[in-house]
C-alpha cells in the first residue's frame, strides 16, 4: 500500500457506502441488496483460517436469529469468489455448517478501503474483524473492530443489534450493561414542564435527568 495513500473510514451517521461485488451467492449491488433492512457487514481476515472459521460458523448457526431481526448478514475478505466457495464447501463437509449469507469477494482490497477495514498497522493485505451495523434507511449506526487475533463476541453483537431496534422503537436510551427485558432509559427533560411531569410519573427516578421504565 502507497504510504502516501489516505486510509478513510465511514463513521456513524454516515451512509453507509455502496458497492459492487461478487459473492458467494452472485453478484450484489450492496445498498440495493439490503435496502429496507437491517444489516450486519463484517470482514474477517481470510478464508481457511481457525478464529475466522469459528466466526463466520458462529453467524450461521445463529442464522434464525438474525432473519427473526429482520437482519441481513454479508461477510467480506480478500480473497477469491473461488476461494470462498471451496472453504464454504470445507466447513459445511467438516462441521456441518453452512455459510447461506453471502461472503463479498474483495480480492482487489476495492471494498476493503472504502469501508477502512484496512488497518496498515495491523496489517495491509488482510482486513481486520470490521462490523458495521446499518439500518434499515442505509444509515450506519454502529461500529466494531478487532484485531486478527480476537475473535468477535457473537452474544454482544446480537445485543447491540436488539439495542438498536428497541432504541428506534420506542425513542429511548439503554443503560451500562442492558440486556432484552430490563428497564430503559427515558429521554431527559427539556422544559421545567416536562420536569414536573416527570417527577409525578411511575418512572424509576434517579434525579430529574436520568429516569427509567419498564417497556
Amino acid at each position: 500500500m502507497n504510504e502516501q495513500e489516505i486510509i478513510t473510514m465511514p463513521r456513524i451517521g454516515d451512509q453507509a457506502p455502496d458497492f459492487k461485488a461478487m459473492t458467494t451467492t452472485g453478484p450484489m449491488q450492496f445498498l440495493e441488496y439490503i435496502k429496507g433492512s437491517w444489516t450486519i457487514l463484517f470482514s474477517h481476515p481470510a478464508d481457511f483460517t481457525p478464529v475466522c472459521t469459528t466466526e463466520m460458523s458462529g453467524f450461521a448457526l445463529d442464522q434464525k436469529f438474525f432473519d427473526d431481526h429482520g437482519t441481513k448478514l454479508v461477510g467480506l475478505s480478500i480473497d477469491s469468489i473461488h476461494s470462498h466457495i471451496a472453504w464454504v464447501n470445507n466447513v459445511k463437509k467438516n462441521t456441518g455448517v453452512l455459510f447461506e449469507f453471502p461472503i463479498v469477494a474483495d480480492i482487489d482490497m476495492k471494498v476493503s478501503k472504502l469501508y477502512g477495514m484496512l488497518q496498515p498497522g495491523e496489517s495491509e493485505t488482510a482486513a481486520v474483524r470490521a462490523v458495521f451495523f446499518i439500518d434499515p434507511n442505509g444509515k450506519i449506526r454502529l461500529i466494531m473492530y478487532y484485531p486478527l487475533n480476537v475473535g468477535r463476541n457473537m452474544d454482544e453483537i446480537k445485543r447491540v443489534l436488539i439495542a438498536l431496534q428497541t432504541a428506534d422503537k420506542y425513542k429511548v436510551a439503554m443503560p451500562l450493561n442492558w440486556t432484552p427485558g430490563e428497564k430503559v432509559i427515558v429521554p431527559p427533560p427539556k422544559t421545567v414542564a416536562e420536569m414536573q411531569e416527570r417527577e409525578a410519573s411511575d418512572y424509576e427516578m434517579v434525579d430529574f435527568y436520568l429516569a427509567k421504565k419498564d417497556l
